[in-house]
């Protein structure tokens, strides 16, 4: 009888703890979200992933925070110079800040996450021994993204780039590139004041 008391009593701590949580202000949040899109490069077919953040309204219509996360890109197959090329997969991890306008409690939002991609998985481009360029390590991260917003959920579309140098450059005329065009989801955790 005592264990079940003690669960009613936890759940009971739970169940207010949840409720306090989303009717807390909203000025700091977790978000968490997932995302996939079509790759803009001839180096991969398409990505999912997960993203990360933390939010921090300065005002109720402008916030600024940190994100990461993992997209995975799947490796795409091309012909260069008469030869069939397989790329490899490859992984995307951002470490960024962000920065969102949201004109209304409710709809529309605009924002950003700038910073750094590190590009991780294979050390090589291609598994081809003719065209078997270093994978690049990173480079600038840019992730533009338009969507709509209410308490709990952001739904939105994006674009999101890694600038990397000439790394990874296949044969003098295929130089390696990060982009996708995609939608995503993501939902907010309140973490109070």
């Amino acid at each position: 009888m005592k264990t079940i008391k003690k669960a009613i009593f936890a759940f009971g701590v739970l169940a207010t703890t949840a409720v306090s949580a989303q009717s807390s202000d909203m000025k700091n949040m977790l978000k968490i979200g997932i995302e996939g899109g079509a790759s803009t490069t001839k180096n991969a077919s398409g990505n999912i992933g997960a993203s990360l953040s933390y939010q921090h309204l300065v005002t109720p219509g402008f916030g600024l925070g940190i994100a990461t996360g993992y997209n995975h890109f799947f490796g795409k197959e091309y012909t260069l110079n008469g030869v069939n090329v397989q790329n490899n997969d490859f992984g995307v991890v951002p470490l960024a800040g962000l920065v969102r306008f949201y004109p209304a409690k409710t709809g529309f939002y605009a924002g950003a996450d700038l910073g750094y991609g590190f590009i991780v998985g294979n050390d090589k481009v291609t598994d081809n021994k003719l065209y078997n360029a270093d994978m690049p390590k990173g480079g600038f991260y840019i992730k533009p993204e338009i969507g709509w917003h209410n308490r709990d959920w952001n739904v939105y579309a994006h674009y999101s780039t890694v600038l990397t140098d000439d790394e990874g450059t296949v044969a003098g005329n295929h130089k390696f590139g990060v982009g996708s065009v995609g939608v995503g989801v993501g939902y907010n955790i309140p973490l109070g004041n």
